[in-house]
């Protein structure tokens, strides 16, 4: 009997729960999640949009742009200069192809600078592009 006890108590000590398996992957799975999510676009401004009775919504869009009421330019946070417009929209629409174009202008810009908009995404080699409104 003091053989058996001998035997289940060595045995008791080697029952540690091997935790590298799960925690690879766990963090296979994270990395995954990282690598494919989409992120929220953002121009960079609160814009007060025009109404209008006929819009659908885009389900893939690569470029937000945002034009204030005073004229000013913004793509991903950040003020454009009206000239490099475009160059911003052909690099951001390369880093997604499949994607089209928003603009948000605000009700008192011009429409000066929102022609200004469609023209670079036009030159910029983009078909896709909306306008975005309020329901």
């Amino acid at each position: 009997m003091a053989r058996r006890m001998n035997r289940f108590s060595a045995s008791s000590d080697d029952s540690d729960i091997n935790l590298t398996p799960m925690l690879d992957v766990v963090f296979i799975m994270l990395i995954f999640f990282i690598v494919t999510a989409t992120f929220i676009k953002q121009a960079g401004i609160d814009v007060l949009r025009p109404d209008a009775l006929t819009d659908s919504a885009k389900p893939l869009v690569s470029v937000l742009v945002a034009i204030g009421p005073n004229g000013d330019i913004w793509i991903d946070k950040n003020k454009v200069d009206p000239e490099t417009v475009r160059a911003h929209i052909e690099r951001l629409h390369a880093e997604n192809p499949k994607g089209g174009i928003v603009i948000q202008a605000d009700r008192l810009s011009k429409y000066e600078r929102l022609k200004g908009v469609l023209d670079a995404a036009r030159g910029a080699g983009v078909t896709e592009v909306a306008i975005s409104t309020e329901d």
